[in-house]
């Protein structure tokens, strides 16, 4: 393939797309950049494998520490496993570029985005989605593109294209979205409470520079000469689809009238109708029979029909009655209970939501500032998180049997979707200094679990005490599309999610939006259908979040007696080193006597924690009695640590020793040290003064009743 530079410029940001020159034998390959980020994105397309009824379609982003001018860590020296951010930029491109491929192709089809360069201004994610497409196009796979991704943020009244890590950061918006010629396929965000109208403006704003790029893709390919692969359906066979609408049409429409069935009651007698009405049938038919030779050929061809049939019926009925499975009004949402404090109080808070089927409980656990995860090793110039949401999906939340894996990228997405909406009403470090983790377990799911994590979430956490400035909660919009008839679904449970053309999760509090996700399954969506999506959630986000509000109106005013107690103190940072001691024996002292926990920062600012509020008072006045500075006429309550024939060491603070001179020891003449003290003995000093050389000099003479009484009141 000829080289080619392309550069596109829009809103002062540049993006250069450069074919050609790297990956020759890739099916695509791209070299992607703005400023100094690079992400070389690949497309490569194999034959199909036999059996697959799916598009196996595989997508990775790989992070490169080289990219940032880094060694790895670790005994190799090399790159592991992918982490969180990895995880989550191959789901962002994935999600939507997945729905624009034809659903009857069955090709392994493998994206992969590596990131050659960086910044510190350009993320280069939403540049590794834009680089799919141009790289699914390069490889002529069908493809109802191109896509393109863009970024905005908002700092103040202005929307900010392509923001860079700083003006993220000082901003209230950070929302990811994706496009097609057909309409936004995909939106990722994060807000500090935006109103409605906001981020609606917000993905228009978007919409418009994703035209840009589109055009500019479209010129790329015309340039090079490449032919758009333009998906269409190839002719199906019908007669299976025709001998099974004709038998069951009614008994499917029967069942899904039936709205006191619940899911596993629908399910079983849709089952009980395939197996008696169809497959049985069937099996009766002699084998040259057109059916039995079609299902013969291929033995899933029953189940996909049936399931094409139900999911045409299931829409009708949305689509013309305007009710749903379940008998719920397009805008319903469905009954809700939400209780807190449902495990013991080992745990320092808990929280129980169910809306309909799915139920999941969460649970809060405040900890330190040594335990927030540290992020140094990640090329993404962040700080470390404070606030961690931890997402568990167990097979029997579904009622399945497999084996328990690591959490996968789905458990990765939920829960960083969750983290997201809860972080902008989550107290500052200055006013509540705990890290926070809330995991997410999902007992039972039927739509929405990651909705049900966010209100299960701020239930745990106004249990544990934790001063949110507001409640969060969520809800899952769905789409029924047919031609130029929408209907949007408040709340969806799992069939119209599967069955469904979109599920748009919002979240947030009354005042405005906290977290937006949103996935197709079509190839594009208006933004009036987008608009009326993100206002009827408000609605239902208001209902639920009233709801939640029956079992706990606000944050308790006591922590759990298992909780660590924190305390907060500044020193100068001069003298972090006085406080740890020579190889950690200071604070490895302070901790064995006083069974607290102690962080110190790179600033100064000294985390004590202790279970027992005592015991981290303890310590702290230890940590200040060791870094306070000490004045002549002070008086302490030291510990004779050796003698010697002129006088004694006493030290008064850990790690802070001075002499008592024999003739400071006791009024008149002093024949023997040890006549007066031993070694392990706690007296009363005085600060004499300080030598020429800095050293201490006590003295136990002139000191006052009063001051000794006080000194051992400290020292207490």
């Amino acid at each position: 393939m000829q080289e080619l530079d392309k550069l596109i410029s829009f809103d002062g940001r540049d993006i250069r797309l450069k074919v050609g020159l790297l990956a020759p034998q890739a099916g695509g390959s791209v070299l992607v950049q703005s400023g100094d980020t690079a992400v070389l994105v690949s497309a490569t397309r194999a034959k199909g494998r036999e059996g697959i009824d799916f598009l196996p379609l595989t997508v990775d982003y790989e992070e490169r520490q080289y990219a940032a001018g880094r060694i790895p860590g670790g005994f190799f020296r090399r790159e592991g496993r992918p982490g969180e951010k990895a995880v989550l930029t191959s789901r962002l491109i994935d999600r939507p570029i997945r729905p624009l491929f034809p659903g009857w192709l069955r090709d392994d089809i493998q994206i992969v985005a590596t990131t050659l360069s960086m910044d510190e201004d350009v993320p280069p994610d939403i540049l590794a989605v834009t680089g799919a497409s141009v790289a699914v196009l390069l490889a002529e796979i069908p493809f109802s593109g191109p896509m393109a991704a863009v970024r905005v943020g908002l700092v103040g009244d202005d929307f900010i294209l392509n923001p860079t890590y700083k003006e993220i950061k000082k901003g209230d918006l950070d929302i990811v979205v994706a496009g097609s010629p057909d309409g936004i396929v995909m939106v990722e965000a994060g807000a500090n409470q935006l109103p409605e109208q906001d981020m609606i403006e917000a993905i228009d704003f978007a919409y418009e520079a994703i035209r840009e790029l589109i055009q500019a893709q479209r010129e790329l390919i015309k340039e090079l000469g490449i032919e758009v692969v333009v998906p269409e359906t190839p002719e199906e066979d019908q007669s299976l689809k025709t001998f099974i609408s004709d038998r069951v049409t009614e008994d499917i429409k029967n069942i899904l009238s039936k709205y006191d069935l619940d899911k596993k009651g629908r399910d079983e007698a849709l089952d009980e109708i395939k197996k008696t009405k169809i497959e049985e049938v069937i099996a009766e038919l002699p084998e040259d029979d057109p059916i039995a030779v079609v299902t013969n050929e291929d033995p899933k061809a029953i189940g996909k029909a049936f399931k094409a049939l139900t999911k045409q019926l299931m829409r009708s009925q949305i689509l013309e009655e305007g009710i749903r499975v379940d008998g719920r009004k397009l805008d319903q949402v469905r009954p809700i209970s939400s209780r807190v404090a449902v495990l013991p109080n080992r745990v320092h808070g808990s929280g129980l939501f169910q809306r309909g089927l799915t139920q999941v409980l969460s649970i809060a656990t405040l900890g330190t500032s040594g335990d927030a995860q540290d992020t140094s090793d990640d090329l993404n110039p962040q700080d470390e998180k404070r606030y961690l949401h931890h997402y568990n999906f167990p097979p029997y939340s579904v009622g399945e049997t497999r084996p328990m894996r690591s959490p996968g990228r789905r458990e990765v997405g939920h829960g960083a979707l969750a983290e997201r909406a809860l972080v902008p009403v989550l107290p500052g470090p200055e006013d509540f200094p705990y890290v926070l983790r809330v995991v997410s377990e999902v007992l039972s799911s039927n739509g929405s679990t990651s909705m049900g994590s966010v209100c299960g979430s701020t239930l745990s956490l106004m249990d544990a005490g934790v001063p949110l400035s507001k409640p969060v909660s969520g809800a899952a919009m769905g789409l029924i599309k047919e031609g130029d008839e929408v209907r949007i679904l408040t709340d969806i449970q799992g069939i119209e999610d599967f069955l469904g053309d979109m599920d748009f999760k919002v979240a947030g509090t009354d005042t405005g939006i906290t977290a937006l996700q949103m996935d197709m399954k079509i190839t594009g969506l208006s933004m009036e259908v987008i608009a009326k999506a993100i206002q009827q959630a408000l609605p239902a986000r208001i209902h639920i979040l009233q709801e939640m509000l029956k079992a706990i109106a606000e944050p308790r005013e006591e922590l759990s007696p298992y909780a660590p107690r924190l305390l907060t103190m500044k020193i100068d940072p001069e003298l972090i080193g006085m406080v740890i001691g020579p190889s950690g024996k200071t604070i490895k002292a302070i901790t064995e006597q006083t069974g607290a926990k102690i962080d110190i920062e790179d600033d100064g600012t000294v985390i004590i924690a202790a279970v027992e509020a005592e015991k981290a008072e303890m310590a702290r006045k230890m940590v200040y009695n060791i870094t306070r500075k000490l004045n002549e006429g002070d008086v302490y309550v030291g510990k004779v640590t050796r003698i010697i024939d002129i006088g004694a060491f006493v030290e008064i603070l850990p790690g802070k020793e001075g002499m008592i001179h024999i003739s400071q020891l006791a009024e008149g003449r002093v024949g023997k040290v040890d006549d007066e003290v031993a070694v392990g003995d706690e007296i009363v000093v005085k600060i004499r003064g300080f030598d020429q050389k800095n050293r201490l000099n006590l003295t136990r003479l002139g000191i006052h009743p009063d001051e000794a009484a006080e000194a051992r009141a400290a020292a207490m």
